[in-house]
C-alpha cells in the first residue's frame, strides 16, 4: 500500500471510506500475482549467514578467527549517539550490546545477506517492455516483501536453531511483527549505523556475492534492490535506536579507527553530521 501512497494499516485500510476501493483492488491484484510467483517459481530466494567470536573494544566490535580469540579477523565500527538526554539515559552505540573484551566473556555476533533473487529484475523489465508499468512496480514491491519476510524468517531460525540463544521461543505472528523477541538485526545505512561503507566488511566476511548473487554498487546500495543485509546481535536487552546527529570530534575519531580520510567519512555520513564540513564551508 505504501508503494502506491495509500495511507493506513492492513486490514483496516480495505474498509477505509476514501481509499478502500483502491486498496481492495490493489490487494486483489497483489494476491493474484503472489499466487503466480509461488506456483510458477518466479523468484529463487538466496541467503547466507555467518557467526563469529566477538567482543567490544571501545565503540568497535572486534571479530576473532576462533574461540581462542588470539587472532583478529575483522572489525565492525560503530557510532555513538551524541544527543542531550535526561539524566540516567545513556548515549548508546551498537558495541554496547556486545560483551567488552576486558570482561573475558565469550560473546558472538552474526551477519546475513538475503535476497528475493535476481530474477525480479528480468521479470520487471519484461513488464516494462510490454508497457505494463503497473505490474512492473507491483512485482518489485512483492519482491521487496519477499526479502523482508525472508530476513524475518532467517532471524527466527538464528534465534531458535543456528545460534540457538532463544531455542524455546514460541511467538505468535503478531508478536513477531512487533519484534518482541530477544536480539536485533541492525543494518549498515540505517539509523543505528548510518555508515553504508560497513557493508563492505560484512560482504567480505560472508563472501556474500558468491553465495547470493547480491552485489554492492559504487554508492554501497545492494543490487538487486530486493535484498537485505545486517548483523545479528543476541543481547537480551539490545534494541533499535537512531544515532541521530554526530559531531566533528566523533567523526574524526571514527575516521582514524577505520583508517579512512575524514573527508571521505564526512561524505558518507553527510545526512547525520551536526556541523558543516571544512571543505564545504570553504567553498
Amino acid at each position: 500500500f505504501q508503494t502506491w501512497e495509500l495511507k493506513g494499516r492492513y486490514p483496516a485500510i480495505l474498509e477505509d471510506e476514501k481509499q478502500g476501493e483502491a486498496a481492495r483492488q490493489l490487494f486483489a491484484d497483489a494476491q493474484a500475482m503472489l499466487k503466480k510467483i509461488i506456483e510458477e517459481n518466479w523468484f529463487r530466494p538466496r541467503a547466507v549467514i555467518g557467526f563469529w567470536p566477538a567482543n567490544a573494544v571501545g565503540d568497535d566490535i572486534r571479530l576473532f578467527k576462533d574461540d581462542s580469540r588470539k587472532e583478529e579477523l575483522a572489525t565492525f565500527f560503530t557510532l555513538r549517539q551524541q544527543i542531550a538526554k535526561r539524566e540516567g539515559r545513556a548515549n548508546v552505540a551498537l558495541s554496547d550490546f556486545v560483551a567488552p573484551v576486558e570482561t573475558g566473556l565469550q560473546d558472538y555476533v552474526g551477519g546475513f545477506v538475503v535476497t528475493a533473487g535476481i530474477e525480479e529484475v528480468a521479470i520487471a523489465e519484461r513488464f516494462e517492455r510490454a508497457n505494463d508499468d503497473y505490474s512492473s512496480i507491483l512485482v518489485k514491491a512483492l519482491a521487496d516483501r519477499f526479502a523482508e519476510a525472508f530476513a524475518e524468517r532467517m532471524h527466527e531460525q538464528v534465534r531458535k536453531e543456528f545460534w540457538g540463544y532463544a531455542s524455546d521461543e514460541a511467538l505468535t505472528p503478531e508478536e513477531l511483527i512487533s519484534e518482541t523477541y530477544a536480539g536485533i538485526r541492525p543494518a549498515p545505512g540505517y539509523p543505528a549505523q548510518p555508515d553504508h561503507t560497513e557493508k563492505v566488511t560484512l560482504f567480505s566476511l560472508l563472501d556474500a556475492t558468491k553465495a547470493t548473487g547480491v552485489t554492492l554498487t559504487e554508492s554501497y546500495a545492494m543490487w538487486p534492490g530486493s535484498s537485505v543485509s545486517g548483523l545479528y546481535i543476541g543481547h537480551p536487552d539490545s534494541y533499535y535506536f537512531g544515532v541521530a546527529k554526530v559531531e566533528r570530534d566523533q567523526v574524526e575519531d571514527y575516521a582514524a579507527r577505520k583508517g579512512m580520510d575524514v573527508r571521505e567519512v564526512e561524505r558518507w555520513l553527510g545526512p547525520v553530521l551536526n556541523y558543516v564540513p571544512k571543505a564545504v564551508a570553504a567553498e
